[in-house]
């Protein structure tokens, strides 16, 4: 027993040293910036300007939250549709899911441009069929888009994960005992897919509300989202990094607050079955 506990302390070392150099570290650095000013001394005025933000905070919260429901709604049934076909059909499925992930963000956010613009793909199709040209660019909604565009693999790789090892007897089962396809979906699968639909919530969220580059070139620098502030900041004058420093560690903590709550929607007891009446 106590060669096993050596080996496992062994092995998760490279792992508690990695955590150690890129994540606490980075964070007590964070802290250290956010609670003093220009000249090292302690303060909490960073952490106190942090509410002539609150507009932007609010902003991208909403943003976040919207198109987080839009990946929801768009990668439940994609999810549930790939874990109805053969293993085969699923690995190809995936794989092309997770095909745009294989570019940088940045590229697909140009690609999005070019087919939101004026004379985009987009416009050009509602020209042609006299609907258009509408204005995309600088809007919420490009905005809104963009997240979706570039986060929904995250909402169905997880949904997927979930779903995959829903057995299709228990599906069966349930239409076998009159239930039909509202009562399958709300008796069976929605419970059973609890845990997925949390991580995804989480995954799509975390990424939205803290994103800079999407809103800058899909809402045309008009959208100031939180990410964008902080940025700011750190590019800005002498000092603005402190500021930024207490906006980003007050966004963490928002975040691991919504990671709280996600997380008791994971518990053991959610991974149980469904119930028929």
């Amino acid at each position: 027993m106590k060669d096993r506990d050596l080996k496992t302390k062994l092995l998760s070392a490279p792992y508690l040293v990695w955590s150690v150099i890129f994540v606490v570290v980075p964070l007590l650095v964070m802290a250290y910036f956010a609670l003093t000013d220009a000249n090292g001394s302690f303060t909490f005025d960073n952490i106190i300007h942090v509410k002539n933000y609150a507009d932007i905070f609010l902003r991208s919260i909403i943003y976040s939250i919207a198109a987080t429901l839009i990946c929801l709604v768009l990668a439940y049934p994609i999810a549930f549709s790939i874990s109805q076909c053969n293993p085969n059909k699923q690995r190809v499925m995936i794989m092309l899911v997770m095909l745009p992930m294989w570019m940088s963000l940045l590229l697909r956010t140009y690609a999005m441009m070019g087919i939101l613009s004026d004379n985009g793909i987009l416009n050009s199709f509602f020209t042609a069929i006299g609907l258009g040209p509408f204005k995309m660019i600088g809007t919420p909604g490009a905005v809104i888009f963009g997240m979706v565009y570039n986060y929904l693999p995250y909402m169905i790789l997880p949904l997927y994960s979930v779903m995959c090892k829903i057995e299709k007897s228990t599906i069966e089962a349930a239409q076998d005992l009159g239930c039909n396809a509202f009562h399958v979906f709300a008796k069976i699968l929605l419970p059973l897919s609890l845990p997925g639909i949390a991580s995804g919530l989480t995954m799509v969220f975390v990424p939205s509300v803290s994103t800079f580059y999407i809103s800058q070139k899909l809402g045309g620098g008009l959208f100031d989202l939180i990410g964008d502030t902080i940025e700011r900041q750190f590019l800005g004058s002498t000092g603005g990094k402190n500021l930024g420093a207490a906006i980003s560690l007050i966004l963490m903590i928002l975040i691991l607050i919504c990671m709280a709550i996600m997380n008791e929607f994971t518990d053991d007891d959610n991974e149980g079955g469904g119930v028929l009446f």
